[in-house]
């Protein structure tokens, strides 16, 4: 396990919840009736459905886990909560490099999607991002060397 606290905003809390009851009150019966169809086709050896529907089983179970230790680990962070000029988690950043203005939301590693301009506090952006304040400069260490970013926005 790691030593690094893990956050998630509120909304990132509630997703995670939504997708646990949804695991537990819907999945979990559902897979337990195919694996009972499964059982009545007779031969367990040599029965494909029945190995489907035990392999998702797995996997949802092994999800159930890794949720419900998540959710009983991390620290919600409530948006609006902190001094509203420094970069937080769940503040929306804007940032400028070489001309080109970019948007990133700063949340907790569990709900981070790069693509969608949700990055990770752990991330060297967020890193770089956190604790500063609208008109910082700051320096990310990248593959292709040292990127400089200035903020020019941020907002909850």
């Amino acid at each position: 396990m790691s030593d690094t606290q893990t956050f998630l905003t509120d909304a990132g809390y509630k997703k995670l919840q939504e997708e646990l009851l949804h695991l537990k009150k819907v999945k979990r019966p559902e897979i337990a009736e195919r694996i009972k169809q499964a059982k009545d086709y007779g031969d367990l050896s040599e029965n494909a459905e029945y190995a489907d529907a035990r392999e998702e089983q797995s996997f949802v179970e092994g999800r159930i886990l890794e949720l419900e230790s998540t959710l009983k680990n991390v620290t919600v962070v409530s948006q609006g909560n902190s001094d509203p000029g420094i970069v937080n988690i769940g503040d929306a950043v804007v940032v400028e490099r070489e001309g080109r203005k970019t948007t990133y939301t700063i949340v907790g590693s569990k709900e981070a999607d790069p693509g969608s301009g949700r990055i990770s506090n752990e991330s060297p952006i967020g890193r770089a991002l956190l604790n500063r304040r609208k008109g910082e400069a700051v320096e990310v260490e990248t593959p292709k060397g040292v990127a400089r970013w200035k903020i020019l926005d941020i907002s909850v």
